[in-house]
């Protein structure tokens, strides 16, 4: 079942129940799902592989595979552009998983309901605990760690940090998703940011 961060709006889950399906059979996993009306309407479609990552071309073939399904079922009624892409560095987290791949990063929750007289949280994840995220968030000068149940989140997703960006890269180096040079020229960058700060 697809839960309220992966779709929001009925229209969503309903494009969710169709578009899973496919985007699952070519080995990829829906991590959001929304239809923005503007000025043209917009199918906006995040996947990735399980443990995570996804190429341009798998975007091609999720969006080349989604077409053809949403060609036949049309749950649009207006004419539509389609985006398939990656979460990006400063990913939404809209799932459990989610909470536990990403343990020690910098996360921003909001909640649908008030917790203690607020919604909106920042801090540390540190995890999951049954159907609980956790999150170390600063009250009155300490680190304290809280549990918000899954169901309550309205959004969440991580903060972009220099950690964060140099970690990914690293990740995606370590996997030969980027080239070596453009590596250090970023490291070089973030490095020498830091010391700005010192």
């Amino acid at each position: 079942m697809t839960n309220d961060l992966i779709a929001k709006a009925a229209i969503d889950r309903r494009l969710a129940e169709i578009v899973t399906p496919v985007i699952e059979d070519l080995g990829f996993e829906l991590v959001r799902i929304r239809l923005m009306s503007g000025k043209t309407t917009t199918l906006q479609i995040m996947a990735e592989k399980p443990e995570g990552g996804i190429e341009v071309d798998d975007c091609a073939a999720i969006s080349t595979a989604v077409s053809a399904v949403l060609d036949v079922e049309d749950p649009i009624l207006d004419a539509y552009a389609l985006e398939v892409s990656s979460p990006g560095i400063d990913r939404p987290l809209t799932r459990l998983k989610d909470f536990d791949m990403w343990v020690g990063y910098e996360a921003k929750i909001e909640t649908t309901e008030l917790i203690d007289g607020r919604r909106r949280f920042k801090g540390e994840i540190a995890g999951t605990e049954g159907d609980e995220v956790l999150i170390t968030i600063e009250d009155q000068g300490e680190d304290v760690t809280i549990g918000l149940k899954f169901d309550w989140l309205e959004d969440a997703k991580l903060v972009l940090t220099d950690d964060l960006i140099r970690d990914v890269l690293r990740a995606r180096k370590d996997a030969g998703q980027v080239d070596e040079t453009q590596f250090d020229e970023i490291e070089t960058v973030l490095d020498g940011e830091d010391e700005d700060k010192a």
